[in-house]
This record gives C-alpha cells, sequence and structure tokens, in this order.
C-alpha cells in the first residue's frame, strides 16, 4: 500500500488540538487542557484547515465553533489518538512480550476472571492483561481493545468468537414481598414488580416464555448492572432474574427466596469475541486457549 500524500497525515498536535476543542467546546478549555496557550490552539486549527484545504471552524467574534463536517472528523480521529496512545502504553509497559486490551462484563470481571488471572500471570508472565468493563456490544476499530466478553449470540460484525458457557437464571425476591401468598404457577409473577436488565430486555419475556406464559406485557423498573438489580431485589423492590450463582449466597441465608421455579435456561451464551485482522495476535492467542482450559470443566460460568 503506497503511503498516503503529506496532506492527508497531519501532525499529532494539530490533531490532537482540534480534538480538544470539539471535546471541551471552545478553545479556552482546550488551551487548559492541552497545556498550551490560546493562541497555540487556533494557530494549530488553522495549520490543519490550511493543510487539509478544507474550513474546519466558523468564528463567531471571539468564539470558535467546529463545522458539523469538523465535529464528524474529530470524533473519527479521537478513536484514531486512543489507538496511538494505547500502542504506545503497551509498547512502554511490556516492550516484549505482548499485551491484550480486554472488554468486560462488570460482574465476570468481579467474581470469575479477576481471580482467575493469578494463574494466567504465572503461566504467562510475558503477556500483560489490560481490563475494561463494557456493558454494551461497540466498534472494535473505533475502541482500543483487542477483544472482549460478551453475552448474546455469537453475531458481532466483524469477528471471531469462542464459545464460553451458557447461563441459567432464578427469579428471586425479597421473603416479604410475597406476604406469605407463594406463587402458584409462573404467570402470578406479571403480578408482582419485576426488576429488569436494561442490556438484556427480553430476558423475562423469554422466562415467562420457557414455562408457558406466551405474550406476556412485562413492565418495571431497568438496572443497568447486576449488582444494582441485586440491590434492589434485597430491598423489596421487586422480583429480578439473577444468574444463578449469583443468587446461591443470599438464597442461602434467606435475605433472598426463589419467586418461582428453579434454574431457567437463558437464551444466548458468553463468549470471548475479537476482530478477525486480531486472530493470529500472539497474546490473544496465549489468552484465548487458557480461557478455554478454565471453562471446560466449569459448569457455572459467572457472568
Amino acid at each position: 500500500m503506497p503511503p498516503a500524500p503529506r496532506r492527508f497525515l497531519p501532525s499529532t498536535a494539530a490533531l490532537r488540538a482540534l480534538e480538544a476543542v470539539d471535546r471541551l467546546g471552545s478553545v479556552t478549555a482546550a488551551a487548559e487542557d492541552l497545556n498550551l496557550t490560546q493562541g497555540a490552539v487556533s494557530r494549530q486549527v488553522q495549520t490543519l484547515e490550511e493543510q487539509l484545504g478544507v474550513p474546519l471552524v466558523i468564528r463567531r467574534g471571539r468564539r470558535v465553533v467546529l463545522t458539523p463536517e469538523a465535529a464528524h472528523y474529530a470524533a473519527d480521529i479521537r478513536g484514531a489518538l486512543q489507538k496511538i496512545t494505547q500502542a504506545s502504553l503497551r509498547l512502554t509497559v511490556n516492550p516484549t512480550g505482548g499485551s491484550l486490551d480486554l472488554a468486560i462484563l462488570p460482574t465476570f470481571g468481579m467474581r470469575w476472571l479477576v481471580p482467575r488471572l493469578a494463574d494466567f500471570a504465572r503461566r504467562h508472565p510475558e503477556v500483560t492483561i489490560n481490563l475494561t468493563t463494557r456493558l454494551r456490544p461497540f466498534n472494535f476499530a473505533s475502541e482500543p481493545f483487542d477483544a472482549a466478553i460478551h453475552f448474546g449470540n455469537a453475531d458481532w460484525p466483524g469477528t471471531a468468537a469462542m464459545k464460553l458457557r451458557p447461563e441459567a437464571v432464578v427469579a428471586v425476591c425479597a421473603p416479604g414481598l410475597l406476604e406469605g401468598a407463594y406463587p402458584e404457577r409462573a404467570a402470578d409473577l406479571l403480578r408482582l414488580p419485576l426488576l429488569h436488565i436494561e442490556t438484556r430486555p427480553e430476558a423475562w419475556a423469554a422466562w415467562f416464555a420457557e414455562h408457558g406464559v406466551e405474550g406476556a406485557q412485562v413492565t418495571g423498573q431497568i438496572y443497568d448492572q447486576f449488582s444494582t438489580i441485586t440491590q434492589a431485589a434485597l430491598h423489596g423492590l421487586g422480583v429480578a432474574l439473577l444468574p444463578d450463582y449469583l443468587a446461591e449466597q443470599d438464597l442461602a441465608t434467606g435475605r433472598l427466596c426463589k419467586a418461582w421455579g428453579g434454574p431457567t435456561p437463558s437464551p444466548g451464551a458468553y463468549h470471548l469475541v475479537w476482530p478477525v485482522e486480531k486472530s493470529r495476535d500472539r497474546a490473544l492467542l496465549k489468552f484465548r486457549d487458557w480461557l478455554a482450559t478454565q471453562t471446560e470443566d466449569d459448569e457455572r460460568l459467572p457472568r
């Protein structure tokens, strides 16, 4: 591939100036963020305009506002600057063994992955694992990740995947919520307040369908993580669908009780996913092979 023309490879300083103006909304704030003078930031943006040959800002008196096109451009280069930063950090921290930037689900990381990483570090001390939580799928092209732990189907565009484990959920609530009237059928739960995880909007509908209740109109409060929905259930705010491993301790102590039924299979499963172009990355291959050994005999993989 021939090198790009010089005009399409602006200096990092100019790109950082434009990105900061877009992110912070003013030249003054950008200058403070970059530890430069306002004049220096303005000159960088002006140089970038001259190099690209297109207007990037609208000057309104002493104010500078990015054009809509420049704002889109700034969003694109923000991802590129993040990748450069991550690549430089990886090289600095671990110049010989490589590293893996992994996006994880919060509960999976806290309950299962992190406690096991000591074993990976012992087996592969040459590889550095960097963890960041993400609740939703994202575009690998614009995020600085080499792989991710994902719940759902193996249909993430542009990725390869390794299935880890399915999930089973149990409907639980605080004992006081039932007030001594234990539901006789799954449909009886529709009379109670139901708690939802925003990343799995169809979870309750699938649970009811699994128990023969089709077309259930399910409403209720929405939570972003299992940690918060668990606390809501403990405080009597409603019935929650929790992975069975998460509910075990509170069920054993009596803080929670089963609202109806037992563990029920969830649609979807947990996967390690990675961009297809990363498939031969040495650090990723080592982590993937190790992760496979950790899940082979694990009946209940925490999520």
